[in-house]
């Protein structure tokens, strides 16, 4: 596995990070971690890598955009001093255009995404032993429908500045397409954004793949 001794693996994200993660340092006792995917990638690792002690922190908060990250980055990446930093974003930055079509400002459309995660990153790649991006998701099953169809598009992004920087990428949306091909989307999600602890699970394993964790 890629992750060595003692190393420090931090989260940053929106609600599908956060879920209920303690606030303001999501680490530590008593479901301090939250209740989603970043919770269970620690507990299997401590499960299965006991050795390794490797320190989780969660910095995910609900209803964040990169823009939002932007504000908060120095606080919550950059002094942490992570060793290896995971960052998911961009589903709110296409959903608040759909949910919210007419407050134009809580929109994040697509040149803001790109350039705002590109300059994240080329900033802190240097001080960090490992960066993974992860891309946003929609869990519709329809290609075609409009916000899926748009999320796919800052996956993209994603990819490519992943690949420019050198960074892993995992396609959190890929992994759900293969769940969603015998599952309907409301199983995963009910509101197609949100996962269950079937999808919380899809996310760990996508990660936990590319990060070569061995069962």
């Amino acid at each position: 596995m890629k992750l060595e001794k003692e190393q420090k693996l931090l989260f940053i994200g929106d609600s599908i990070t956060d879920c209920e993660r303690a606030k303001p340092e999501g680490e530590g006792l008593f479901g301090a971690l939250g209740k989603g995917y970043v919770s269970y990638v620690d507990g299997l690792l401590q499960a299965v890598y006991p050795g390794l002690g490797i320190r989780v922190v969660n910095k995910g908060i609900g209803g964040h955009t990169v823009r939002d990250l932007k504000h908060r980055w120095q606080e919550d990446v950059i002094a942490q001093n992570p060793d290896w930093l995971v960052v998911m974003i961009g589903i709110n930055d296409v959903w608040r255009q759909y949910d919210t079509p007419f407050i134009k400002e809580w929109h994040v459309y697509l040149d803001e995404y790109e350039e705002t995660l590109r300059e994240l990153v080329v900033e802190t790649k240097p001080f960090v032993k490992e960066m993974v991006l992860m891309t946003p998701f929609y869990l519709e099953s329809n290609e075609q429908d409009p916000m899926r169809r748009t999320m796919d598009q800052y996956g993209q992004v994603v990819k490519k500045i992943a690949e420019e920087n050198n960074c892993l990428f995992v396609d959190t949306q890929a992994a759900f397409n293969i769940v969603l091909k015998d599952l309907y989307s409301a199983t995963l999600a009910w509101d197609r954004v949100h996962p269950t602890t079937a999808g919380h699970m899809t996310l760990t394993r996508a990660f936990l793949k590319e990060i070569g964790f061995e069962w």
